[in-house]
């Protein structure tokens, strides 16, 4: 490991010591450590405004800051366990190139700061790609009821209960979906204030430009108190998972579904080859994987969650818990937005078995229609009730699924779905 940052003089580390404190934290790094030199620059250039730096140091710190993002990106400098983190490693590249110069990039900031940051750059970027996934599954579904209507049995605790369609279950998900756009953008409006100038949580004897690197940085406001600052961490990344797990959770309950649809039982759905593994062991298999773990992918994200929230049993000002919660946004966000990147095209390539779905449509389930409309005729409807579950055998008598379908007149029922208004919220989000 590289000197570190904080060395005092007479005190010795203990190797043991240093792994445990540096734990995974510098290969967790390399998934902020372009945002963390981006943030460096617009550090930088904070200091040439206040005069801490002159224009040639300033832009030979940018300039080396740059070629080490290249290299990083390139492969040619890799994160890894010769320095504590991703911190001390920009330092220790710009003093290995720049000399004394390269010492100067920490003035007015902290480690604590820095990583604030950059991780609330990395959680922007990825609340807009979460933004993003949930606007193309809804745009999905409504395409795909906007083109077809295959009658299908809707259920209520697992038992055949209504006439539904095709087109109801994915309107169902597209507003779903609308929602869980919304929502994301919503937490990166929340998340979205710069924590670059807060130092250790209590500022520093310097005049920051912090409007300066507010702009620069692309943040929406200047977070203004640096105590919270500091206090931000951990609820805002506890924000940003809850947005993905809304849209995870509506996963889950999909994943379900189709993992029945596509049971011989069932036989409703035919998903795309892709989507499906073989067994290793019988030749006459082929399983949903992919299914079953876009629903097993919920559990990532809410230990995740449920992990940060438990780091928070903290006073205020920074605690080194809180190195912790990188590994859980990492992991959960990882989890969470591959399974959700793979939905779309899940959709739109799995297919209905519209006879099966005809076949399992029984008589008794029009039983619901028989007794609204006794009630249109006048009958109180609990007696209407009760004399339609007399006759659930001929409910079905002269009817068929798409009559009722046709006779579910309340809005976003039946065949007035409401799709326009869900492509109106779609088009605003």
């Amino acid at each position: 490991m590289s000197d570190l940052l904080w060395q005092k003089a007479g005190v010795q580390s203990d190797q043991r010591v240093m792994r445990f404190l540096a734990g995974d934290d510098v290969l967790l790094d390399r998934e902020f450590f372009l945002h963390d030199i981006e943030a460096s620059k617009a550090h930088v250039e904070g200091l040439l405004r206040i005069n801490l730096l002159t224009d040639e140091e300033s832009q030979s710190l940018v300039r080396e800051l740059d070629v080490l993002a290249a290299d990083f990106g390139a492969g040619t400098f890799v994160l890894d366990e010769r320095f504590e983190d991703g911190h001390s490693a920009i330092e220790a590249r710009l003093i290995d190139r720049l000399g004394a110069l390269g010492g100067k990039v920490h003035t007015g900031r902290s480690r604590n700061d820095q990583i604030l940051v950059a991780t609330r750059l990395w959680l922007k970027q990825r609340l807009r790609d979460l933004h993003e996934i949930c606007r193309n599954v809804a745009r999905v579904c409504i395409e795909r009821a906007e083109r077809e209507c295959w009658p299908m049995p809707g259920y209520t605790h697992l038992q055949r209960a209504v006439v539904s369609s095709t087109a109801m279950w994915f309107a169902g998900i597209a507003e779903s979906f609308v929602d869980n756009a919304w929502r994301a953008q919503q937490t990166l409006a929340l998340i979205d204030a710069n924590p670059l100038g807060t130092a250790a949580g209590f500022g520093v004897n310097l005049a920051l430009d912090r409007e300066f690197t507010t702009q620069r940085l692309g943040f929406a406001r200047m977070q203004v108190s640096p105590i919270y600052a500091q206090l931000s961490r951990g609820k805002f990344e506890m924000a940003a998972l809850e947005a993905l797990a809304a849209a995870v959770l509506d996963l889950r309950r999909l994943a379900w579904d189709l993992s029945l649809f596509t049971t011989s039982e069932y036989g409703f759905v035919n998903l795309p080859g892709v989507f499906t593994t073989g067994s290793s062991i019988m030749p006459n298999k082929r399983n949903p994987d992919v299914i079953e773990l876009m629903r097993a992918s919920y559990a990532s994200v809410a230990a995740a969650r449920t992990e940060i929230e438990q780091l928070l049993s903290l006073p205020s000002g920074y605690q080194r818990d809180l190195q912790v919660s990188k590994g859980a946004i990492v992991h959960g966000f990882h989890r969470g937005l591959a399974a959700l990147e793979l939905l779309p095209d899940l959709l739109a390539g799995m297919e209905w078995n519209a006879d099966a779905m005809r076949k399992a449509i029984e008589p008794a389930m029009h039983a619901t229609d028989v007794a609204i409309e006794a009630a249109i005729a006048g009958m109180p409807f609990r007696e209407a009730y009760r004399a339609a579950a007399d006759s659930t055998g001929s409910a079905g008598a002269g009817r068929t699924p798409e009559s009722s379908l046709a006779a579910r007149t309340s809005p976003g029922a039946g065949c007035d779905l409401g799709l326009q208004e869900l492509r109106k919220r779609l088009t605003q989000q």
